[in-house]
């Protein structure tokens, strides 16, 4: 059963979207506040994902998303938040949150980008096998561990959250390829992804800060003006 830890001080929404949860088979943890969630995730390991509201008591969600994200890169993590400001969401996913949820929202759409979002991350089944057999995918100077889930740059480890693998994922299965925003949205987020294709933008900025030597002046993630992106080994 998959687990997800759902973190909102208002106890009216917290229950409302707990027991949907439950009654979709989730296995649900709840808290209240920042503190009690780590508190949580220190007693229960391995949860799929987890469901945290910005506005809370003492240490607030992107604060928290930023603590969890620093000692687990491959749980789920998806921001809930009353605020629509175009900051607030790359705010949120530049810190390591997977997706954005604007409140209100209704629970079918909770459900279906939280499923979407545990199926991409693979946190609750085996390992998807690589497409050709192999375990490593190599381009130039880089090298994509499928195994262990990992990128390394002439040897060095990049740690990446599961979202970013899949993205370097595509490009090194496209390599010089111009990849349209919408079909990397596509490839990494599903079809039926509901969010803003901004998403990918905000992902590639935070991939440029651990790929390249200087981010600002990218040579391996080029953009494309206009379309979408290209890997350059």
């Amino acid at each position: 059963m998959k687990r997800v830890l759902v973190v909102e001080d208002e106890a009216s929404i917290r229950e409302m979207v707990a027991l949907n949860l439950k009654m979709a088979g989730w296995d649900v943890l709840e808290a209240e506040s920042a503190e009690a969630a780590l508190e949580l995730l220190s007693k229960n390991p391995g949860c799929d994902a987890a469901l945290l509201d910005v506005m809370l008591p003492g240490m607030n969600g992107f604060s928290l998303c930023e603590t969890i994200r620093r000692d687990d890169s491959e749980i789920g993590i998806i921001i809930l938040s009353a605020k629509g400001q175009e900051e607030d969401k790359v705010r949120g996913l530049s810190i390591g949150a997977d997706d954005y949820i604007t409140k209100p929202f209704s629970v079918s759409e909770l459900l279906a980008r939280l499923t979407a979002l545990c199926r991409r991350l693979h946190r609750s089944g085996a390992a998807e096998q690589p497409q050709d057999g192999a375990e490593r995918l190599v381009s130039g100077s880089f090298v994509l561990d499928q195994k262990s889930r990992m990128l390394y740059k002439a040897g060095q480890s990049i740690d990446l959250t599961q979202v970013e693998f899949q993205i370097m994922e595509l490009f090194f299965r496209n390599p010089g390829t111009a990849l349209v925003r919408e079909k990397i949205l596509e490839g990494v987020w599903g079809k039926g992804y509901y969010g803003d294709v901004k998403i990918v933008d905000v992902n590639i900025r935070r991939l440029r800060m651990k790929v390249e030597d200087k981010p600002s002046s990218p040579e391996h993630i080029l953009t494309v003006w206009g379309y979408g992106y290209r890997w350059n080994p």
